[in-house]
């Protein structure tokens, strides 16, 4: 029998342990992190750059003079997203399982507690199949925001949205961001994603963060062509009813067919002037 010393030693290191495990709940994907990231760094410090030979027939023609002039990837989008799932806990597991393959830089959890998971300078896998404008690689050009929210019954809690709009405006300021570059997953991915849905854009929109249009609307000039127009703003129009659904889920939002009205026209014009 383990003497009353002995048993207090005991106790104390095994609250010492209970303890460490439930403060580093995430000990072993932070590994997983810091290796990938060690990983990368050998990548970018190896001079001359591994597999980048143009031709590697003829390796000796090509020769490797460092400049001192270069930096770091510097995002150039925002895209928002809401997770379709039912908490954090479940958006983080989920960005932790290699089979899903998915992430986000950052997660916002319904009491507006923001989760950061991936360095904003690396890329995120988190805009798939997408394209913007030109833009057709928005994981690498983009910094994913993933709000907690089911995408079908939850409301946009205050404390998201205001916890959302301090990270924005610290974004933007960093990086220089545009005020038209603060989009949704569905600008980027017309029919394939429906996210953020019934989002209040506006009140970004009312604090610099994307546009929005006017509480008086001008009517367009007989000649416009809304096809162009929302090429224009980005909106890939290959499939035009896509786009056009795409751009309803994130000016309309009570009507989400893929045909415009004429009161969507009108919005549409304004939004388009904005650009």
């Amino acid at each position: 029998m383990l003497s009353v010393k002995h048993q207090s030693i005991s106790l104390i290191v095994a609250i010492l342990f209970l303890s460490a495990c439930s403060t580093n709940k995430y000990a072993i994907t932070e590994k997983v992190y810091k290796q990938k990231a060690k990983d990368f760094s050998k990548i970018i410090a190896s001079t001359p750059p591994e597999g980048q030979l143009y031709d590697s027939l003829e390796a000796t023609n090509q020769t490797w003079v460092g400049s001192v002039n270069f930096g770091i990837r510097k995002p150039n989008f925002v895209i928002i997203h809401h997770t379709a799932q039912d908490s954090l806990a479940q958006t983080i597991k989920t960005f932790h399982s290699t089979r899903a393959a998915t992430s986000a830089h950052y997660v916002i959890s319904r009491d507006g507690k923001v989760v950061h998971m991936v360095n904003d300078y690396l890329r995120a896998n988190h805009a798939g199949v997408s394209k913007w404008g030109k833009d057709t690689d928005l994981n690498s050009s983009s910094i994913g925001i993933e709000l907690d929210n089911n995408g079908l019954t939850d409301p946009w809690p205050d404390a998201q949205i205001n916890s959302l709009i301090k990270l924005l405006a610290t974004l933007k300021k960093t990086y220089g961001i545009p005020t038209a570059n603060f989009i949704g997953h569905a600008d980027i991915a017309p029919k394939r994603k429906p996210d953020p849905a019934h989002f209040p854009w506006k009140k970004l929109a009312d604090k610099g963060f994307g546009y929005w249009y006017d509480d008086v609307l001008k009517n367009p000039p007989a000649d416009f062509n809304t096809e162009m127009a929302l090429k224009y703003i980005g909106y890939d129009t290959r499939n035009l009813p896509g786009a056009i659904e795409a751009f309803k889920i994130h000016f309309i939002q009570t009507d989400i067919t893929p045909t415009l009205t004429p009161v969507d026209i009108l919005v549409l014009y304004n939004v388009y002037t904005k650009y």
